[in-house]
């Protein structure tokens, strides 16, 4: 097991048990925090809206065009991701994000 960090809309720092092979979506939602999520991981939504850190960026797989979709219905940054595409493995021990504003 290891950790993110998660920045939430208030600006607070939480700190999150991971399990290898959860998206990161679940593990923000499971540990309370206000995410959404709506399609559950489908990458049809962009509720699960998230910035990563930027020395994190270039440890996660590029993401697809399905998911570049998504984003384009958001405002976003170039640090954009959907949490719901990236899967944590023992290398993302550490991963910092911070959620996105919501109706974005």
């Amino acid at each position: 097991m290891g950790v993110i960090h998660v920045t939430d809309r208030a600006g607070q720092r939480h700190t999150l048990e991971a399990i290898e092979g959860w998206r990161v979506m679940e593990i923000i939602r499971d540990w309370g925090l206000p995410i959404e999520g709506l399609c559950g991981g489908a990458c049809e939504c962009a509720t699960c809206h998230v910035f990563v850190d930027e020395p994190w960026l270039d440890k996660l797989y590029p993401p697809t065009e399905e998911e570049e979709d998504q984003l384009d219905t958001v405002v976003t940054k170039p640090n954009s991701r959907l949490s719901c595409q990236i899967i944590w493995t023992p290398e993302l021990d550490g991963l910092e994000v911070t959620l996105a504003p919501t109706g974005n």
